[in-house]
């Protein structure tokens, strides 16, 4: 099949199978091609979409855009079952297989250390949200509160609102902080990102924490049961775990641990 070639990831060598039926981006099955110890996994695609003016147009385009995310993501999934993939950037295309290689060899070095730093690791993702502030959060059996009777009243009920907000807010803090630090005594790396923006994400809330960390596969379920046990112990704040995915933040050469 002719077209350009869309790069997925690359890894070591390996012997299992990946999940039949498979469909990677533009409905082309994914496959392995081997330069020395590495493998990229790539697909065909047609340069009618992905030549570098054709995908700057299709870049704009959202409906399209999700789909070429989600068959990338489904592609970097499945290897994620079998090994352990250092994943490009999505939209990654070479003209051949032999500029692929290329890649491979210029490369080489930092994709073997960080294969290296990354081998029988995957991530997971952790967020804590402030579920609403506590004048939005009333209790299902307490009858409303009456209406202030006059100005001065109305700004007192507003102060008592503030300390509660803030008291909340510094509980969420708190609460953040010391959960970052245990987990992070429990990964092989962890790395902070910005807090999502609720409009962006949808997510209820606002978020306080958004980590990522590191952690060897025979580990997980340790881990796993660690951030469930924290999961009740402050009301109002509601903790979210993803994973395990392939090791997104932390597949560039350097990362500065818990930054």
């Amino acid at each position: 099949m002719t077209g350009l070639r869309y790069v997925y990831a690359v890894c070591r060598p390996f012997d299992a199978a990946l999940q039949s039926q498979l469909a990677g981006v533009a409905d082309d099955p994914p496959r392995l091609l081997a330069h020395g110890d590495l493998v990229a996994v790539v697909s065909h695609v047609p340069e009618a979409d992905f030549g570098e003016e054709a995908l700057r147009a299709r870049l704009e385009d959202l409906d399209w855009l999700t789909a070429t995310a989600r068959a990338h993501q489904q592609v970097v999934d499945a290897l994620t079952a079998v090994t352990t993939p250092l994943p490009l950037r999505l939209a990654t295309v070479f003209r051949d297989d032999s500029g692929v290689r290329v890649m491979l060899e210029e490369r080489e070095a930092a994709f073997r250390r960080t294969l290296d730093r990354l081998d029988g690791r995957v991530e997971w993702g952790v967020k804590v949200y402030v579920e609403g502030e506590p004048a939005e959060r009333p209790e299902a059996s307490a009858p409303p509160a009456p209406k202030p009777a006059t100005g001065r009243d109305y700004l007192r009920q507003r102060r008592r609102q503030s300390r509660a907000n803030d008291d909340l807010w510094s509980r969420a803090e708190q609460f953040a902080t010391g959960l970052h630090a245990a987990l992070s005594e429990r990964a092989d790396g962890a790395r902070l990102h910005a807090p999502q923006n609720p409009r962006l994400s949808g997510a209820a809330g606002r978020n306080v924490l958004n980590a990522a960390y590191l952690v060897a596969r025979d580990a997980s379920e340790e881990f796993v049961e660690m951030v469930d046990r924290t999961k009740d112990d402050a009301p109002g704040i509601r903790v979210e775990l993803t994973g395990p995915w392939a090791a997104y933040s932390f597949a560039g050469e350097t990362e500065e641990e818990g930054s």
